[in-house]
């Protein structure tokens, strides 16, 4: 038996793979870095089991063929890297897929296909469907048009949604690092966690902030952040270093596992929560604040104080209480110009009309738990 059965008996799962992995420092892909993650993944495929992969390296690999040196500062010079880039990356995979008679589908998204509902449910049917082909997803930021606004700026959170969207039953983030360490292992002792139930258990590691890596981005930071939510959203992630893949997948005791806890959420939960991008912010009074966090109730007018953006009905907004923090997020049923002259007002002295809740308690979504933990409306 694995010492970790919810990733060994994990039917789908999902692989991020960073550039660091994949790539040569100065920029270009290393193909046998790349053949031998290949080479992994399709023997899990093998037991019968569906893989979608997460890979980062566009951006990478094409830097050597534009004779540029290190990551580009500006965004254009990103974006031309990663139009010559993704194409050899893809073949590469395509290549190096082929010799095992696996079929590949390139998968390419921005923030914008996420956050918008539409996008967000035509993104999880073309993935079910490449599936159910038999086909292996590989999914990227689609780095050419991406702008600054509305991007990922990493692939461990893109991981993290497409691990919910594509209903799998483990996550495994990959990198040129062990796992989560309680330091930085390369500046003094550091112990290698075992397992992470939640923040809580990281309330004294210090992981630093995002960081630019050679030709890659992010850093531990950012795989933890997306350990947590897809962690928190009842998927078990396990953080470890590529040349684990094999063990990790295999469910050893390699790297950092994240234990699922609470419920896993609907898509329209967790949508809310991680994906969607609020268009506006309703204030709320104290009673308001603890109707809704409390007894899950829906947000009715009288207990509104304030409206800010502009936004129309069925909109995303966040709940925002008297101290400034965030509540809750939801899709409000007016838009920001009729909503004002509702405030405060009890709903029997509304017009008819008017008397829908301002955000219903199954539209809602609570975002003030701890981070990563997935606190829902019961």
């Amino acid at each position: 038996m694995s010492a970790r059965p919810e990733i060994a008996g994990a039917g789908r799962v999902v692989v991020k793979v960073g550039s660091s992995s994949l790539t040569t420092l100065p920029g270009g892909l290393d193909p046998a870095r790349l053949t031998a993650l290949v080479d992994v993944l399709a023997a899990v495929r093998a037991q019968g089991r569906e893989v979608v992969l997460v890979s980062s390296g566009a951006i990478a690999a094409g830097l050597a063929p534009l004779g540029v040196e290190g990551r580009p500062r500006d965004l254009a010079t990103a974006q031309a890297a990663a139009s010559v880039g993704q194409l050899r990356l893809v073949q590469t995979y395509a290549d190096a897929f082929d010799r095992h008679g696996v079929t590949i589908g390139q998968v390419l998204l921005t923030a914008d296909d996420l956050t918008r509902r539409s996008h967000y449910r035509n993104a999880r049917q073309t993935l079910e469907r490449l599936l159910t082909l038999g086909a292996l997803p590989i999914v990227n930021e689609n780095d050419t048009v991406a702008t600054e606004e509305i991007r990922f700026g990493d692939n461990d959170r893109l991981a993290a949604l497409v691990a919910h969207v594509a209903t799998a039953d483990a996550l495994v983030l990959l990198s040129d690092v062990d796992g989560v360490y309680d330091g930085d292992p390369r500046t003094g002792p550091a112990r290698l966690l075992d397992r992470v139930r939640g923040a809580g258990d990281l309330a004294a590691v210090t992981l630093g902030t995002a960081r630019r890596n050679g030709v890659g981005t992010g850093g531990m930071a950012t795989k933890v952040e997306a350990a947590l939510i897809a962690s928190g959203a009842g998927v078990p992630v396990v953080v470890t270093s590529t040349p684990q893949a094999a063990a990790a997948l295999a469910g050893e005791r390699v790297g950092t596992l994240f234990e699922p806890h609470g419920r896993r959420p609907t898509g329209r939960q967790f949508w809310l929560r991680y994906a969607s991008r609020p268009r506006g912010r309703l204030l709320l009074d104290d009673g308001a604040v603890r109707a809704v966090r409390e007894r899950s109730a829906s947000l009715l007018a009288a207990g509104i104080t304030g409206v800010d953006g502009d936004f129309l009905a069925d909109d995303p907004v966040e709940l925002v209480g008297p101290d400034g923090g965030v509540v809750a997020r939801g899709l409000v049923a007016y838009d920001a110009r009729e909503l004002p002259a509702l405030l405060g007002r009890r709903t029997p002295d509304l017009d008819p009309e008017y008397r829908r809740e301002v955000v219903h308690r199954d539209e809602m979504v609570l975002v003030g738990a701890p981070r990563g933990a997935a606190r829902l409306p019961r």
